[in-house]
Formats: C-alpha cells, sequence, structure tokens
C-alpha cells in the first residue's frame, strides 16, 4: 500500500512582513520547548529511583529516548529558522527574483508543515511524560502511607 504525500491544496499569498512574524512565533515556541526539556530532564533525574524501581520501568525508558530525540529535533529547527529568517531578505531586497522568492515561499510552506507537526507530536509527548511522573508519584505516595 502506498502512502499519499500531503501537498497543501493551496497556496495562500504571504507578506515577509507575515513570513517574519511566523517566524518569529516559531523561535519563541522553539526556545520554549528547549527550556521545558531542560526542566524535564531535571524532572527524570529527581525522579530516577521511582522510575526505575516502579512497574513503569519500559514506558520511562522509552520516555527519556524520546526526550532526546525531542532535544535533537528542537535544536535543528531552531537552527533551519534562523536560517530560513536570515533568508527573508531575498524577500525585501527591491529586486525582482521570481525563482529565488518562490523558492523561499515554497520553503517556507514545508516548514509551517513541519514545524506543526513537531509541535503536535512534542505536545503529545508532554502529555505522556507527564501521566508518566502522575503514575510514579502516586504510586510512590501510597507505598510511603501504608505501614
Amino acid at each position: 500500500m502506498k502512502t499519499k504525500i500531503k501537498t497543501p491544496k493551496y497556496v495562500a499569498w504571504l507578506s515577509p512582513e507575515s513570513m517574519h512574524n511566523t517566524s518569529k512565533k516559531w523561535l519563541s515556541e522553539l526556545e520554549f520547548a528547549k527550556d521545558e526539556q531542560l526542566f524535564f530532564a531535571d524532572l527524570v533525574k529527581s525522579y530516577t529511583l521511582q522510575l526505575i524501581d516502579s512497574k513503569h520501568f519500559n514506558e520511562s525508558k522509552i520516555i527519556v529516548n524520546e526526550l532526546s530525540k525531542f532535544k535533537k529535533e528542537t535544536n535543528a529547527f531552531i537552527d533551519t529558522v534562523k536560517k530560513h529568517e536570515k533568508g527573508l531578505n531575498i524577500m525585501v531586497d527591491g529586486i525582482n527574483q521570481i525563482t529565488l522568492e518562490n523558492a523561499y515561499k515554497d520553503e517556507h510552506g514545508k516548514l509551517i508543515i513541519k514545524i506543526s507537526d513537531f509541535l503536535t507530536r512534542y505536545r503529545i509527548f508532554k502529555s505522556q511524560l507527564f501521566a508518566l511522573v502522575k503514575g510514579v508519584l502516586k504510586e510512590y505516595k501510597q507505598k510511603r502511607l501504608l505501614p
């Protein structure tokens, strides 16, 4: 069975200003995700013993590996968006370079899809991580309360 590649049905006209604002928003979200990932790493370190001892070991191992992958992916997206932002001068330099401008718009459209997909996957990951930590903490708390 062949998979279908998603292609946009229409291309919206994007002004250089809106592309710049979108890029700034992406950078902000990605930098925040990077800070969150540092918090998540500290959270996992803080509860390492509970994660290792509990029945959640396999799940926590998968979550830790995913966290590592998300860190790498976040850094790669930050670099990509910064490079993309620097290329915006093609759109505002006053010179008609149709092929370069269209290539830039195509790249921007692809980034919209990729970053949106990344942020969706990242939100799902965060809820899985919080559910895991919540379960471990409840289990640990119950063990402490029982004689």
